[in-house]
């Protein structure tokens, strides 16, 4: 959809640019060919029909046989991509060495577990890898949130299963949030579940994943235990 109204702004401004009117026609004669390269047939059925569908650029018959592209068991050829874009693949930096439980360990009780970190490079950070039940299955829930100089730019109430492993379990935010080089962002989380948990140890404070160097500091908002050395917040989820 994004690509979508991209290219029919473009198209609407090369109208412009070669003086003729703006109308739905003289929009889809400049983009001629290149309409073809959006991956229409990979949108959501219902981003398709409250949107391309009813913009007036697509033809009678190439609306129709989208849509039986997207419902028939039998599918018509179309001149569209129909192969969706692969994206970038999700990596995990992973700032302990090890890991562990204690009978007493690790207690929640509404105290926020927080860290900072910076990288050398623009990422996108798409949520943290947390740990979760040391005694069995068990079911958590996060709200988890991203920080820059004490400004929230992300955060979300979400939960998470569990299996008894000492494995990380991935939580997200609705959208990848951009991070820009040699600045600080604080990541929190406040958790409620079983406390018999396991926390992280022999922490690092700085951590190379592919191109991509992580450094880590203690942050002033975390008030149950959580730094550098040790904690929660194993993992940080990013693209690059």
């Amino acid at each position: 959809m994004v690509v979508f109204e991209a290219a029919l702004n473009w198209a609407e401004a090369e109208c412009q640019r070669q003086d003729l009117s703006p109308t739905i026609e003289n929009r889809r004669l400049v983009l001629g060919k290149a309409i073809y390269l959006i991956r229409i047939p990979t949108m959501v059925l219902e981003d398709f029909a409250d949107g391309a569908a009813q913009s007036g650029v697509l033809t009678l018959n190439e609306t129709n046989d989208i849509f039986l592209w997207f419902t028939a068991a039998k599918k018509p050829e179309l001149l569209f991509c129909s192969k969706p874009r692969k994206g970038l693949a999700p990596q995990r930096c992973h700032r302990f060495q090890s890991c562990a439980y204690r009978s007493n360990q690790w207690r929640y009780r509404g105290r926020c577990d927080s860290i900072q970190f910076a990288v050398d490079k623009r990422v996108f950070i798409a949520g943290f890898g947390l740990y979760g039940s040391s005694c069995g299955s068990a079911e958590y829930s996060a709200k988890i949130e991203l920080k820059r100089q004490g400004v929230s730019m992300a955060q979300r109430n979400i939960k998470y299963f569990s299996d008894g492993s000492s494995s990380t379990f991935p939580v997200s935010f609705d959208y990848p949030v951009q991070i820009e080089p040699d600045t600080f962002y604080t990541a929190s989380v406040v958790l409620d579940g079983n406390e018999l948990s396991y926390f992280g140890q022999e922490g690092m404070t700085e951590v190379q994943c592919g191109k991509v160097t992580f450094q880590f500091q203690c942050s002033s908002d975390s008030t149950n235990g959580t730094g550098v050395q040790g904690g929660q917040i194993p993992e940080l989820v990013f693209y690059a």
